[in-house]
């Protein structure tokens, strides 16, 4: 009589059993490792992310101390002058341009300056620097805006000449120097630059249309510089001092930023607040250019808040004995 055992399928189903588990337990040795590579790399993710996010707050605070040092921000007032300034650079991430403004009360009056390095971003700050540095300093030294200008000059050659050592540069820079009287006379030398406009009431208009000089660093200055008057600036009237990449903006089709009619609907049925007037026309810029103007703007709004002055007293005569309000006036021919 033959008898079948029944044990080697039994020992072969352990068999079995065992191979799939050793496959089972390699299985979940290998997804508790991915799990623990997966955490890790994750750890080390948000680790970076922490570390690049400091740094971009340690940028943007270098960045805030940079442009805090170069352009200082303005007090409200100087010397009767009520004041509102802006500057946006370009460059995304950039705070500082090459876009500078400036404005000092010293015994000579109130003098302002409005410049445009060539470029902008990181490339032209040092070129800002420069400038301004020379203008602080000259501005309280110089009694005629003409020593003013040749210092500044001077203080670009060699940044020029110092920048050229270690790359070619081509840099120039358009400045405009106006230097405002305690009677509120207006002189001006302008260096390529966009000339300001009056606001006075509703209306606006150039405050002289008289030629320019070449910008700064192109060509060596003339040895006659001839300052211009531009008339004088009654109380409640204000400056509006701007860099071409406001009226060079362009919109989606490449049509040009209307400054002139920006200005009016700024000024139209209110009194004149430079801080009204600067938020005005950067919304009316921002909204022509979609948000990215592609040149750096600098814009600075002046104000005379200071009583009337009457001008040859015995007389009659006042600030209002002069050219009327809208039509810029002459500057003087040599």
């Amino acid at each position: 009589m033959i008898r079948v055992r029944a044990g080697l399928p039994r020992r072969t189903w352990s068999r079995g059993r065992g191979l799939f588990g050793r496959r089972s337990v390699r299985a979940g040795a290998r997804m508790v490792g991915g799990v623990v590579c997966l955490a890790v790399g994750t750890g080390l993710m948000l680790h970076v992310r922490q570390v690049m996010l400091r740094e971009v707050r340690q940028a943007r605070a270098v960045a805030g101390a940079v442009r805090s040092v170069l352009l200082r921000p303005l007090p409200a007032r100087i010397d009767g002058l009520a004041t509102a300034a802006a500057q946006l650079s370009a460059d995304r991430g950039t705070t500082v341009g090459g876009d500078l403004y400036e404005v000092i009360a010293t015994e000579h009056g109130v003098r302002v300056v409005m410049g445009d390095v060539r470029g902008h971003g990181i490339a032209a700050i040092g070129t800002v620097a420069a400038v301004l540095g020379s203008f602080r300093e000259a501005v309280h030294d110089e009694a005629e805006l003409v020593g003013v200008l040749a210092r500044l000059d001077r203080a670009l050659a060699r940044h020029l000449r110092d920048r050229a050592r270690t790359e070619v540069t081509e840099d120039f820079v358009t400045v405009l120097l106006l230097e405002i009287t305690p009677d509120g006379e207006l002189h001006a030398l302008n260096c390529g630059h966009p000339w300001p406009y009056l606001l006075s009431g509703g209306r606006v208009s150039p405050v002289t249309r008289a030629d320019p000089l070449p910008p700064l660093g192109l060509f060596p200055l003339p040895a006659e510089l001839p300052v211009t008057a531009c008339g004088q600036l009654l109380p409640g009237e204000a400056l509006f001092l701007h860099t071409d990449g406001v009226e060079d903006a362009r919109d989606s089709q490449g049509r040009f930023f209307p400054l002139g009619i920006a200005l009016a609907a700024a000024v139209r049925g209110r009194p004149i607040s430079p801080h009204s007037v600067l938020r005005a026309v950067f919304t009316q810029l921002l909204r022509h250019t979609g948000g990215r103007p592609k040149d750096d703007v600098a814009i600075l709004v002046l104000r005379n808040e200071r009583p009337l002055v009457l001008r040859g007293a015995g007389n009659g005569t006042t600030g209002h004995d002069l050219p009327a309000v809208g039509k810029p006036p002459v500057a003087p021919t040599r």
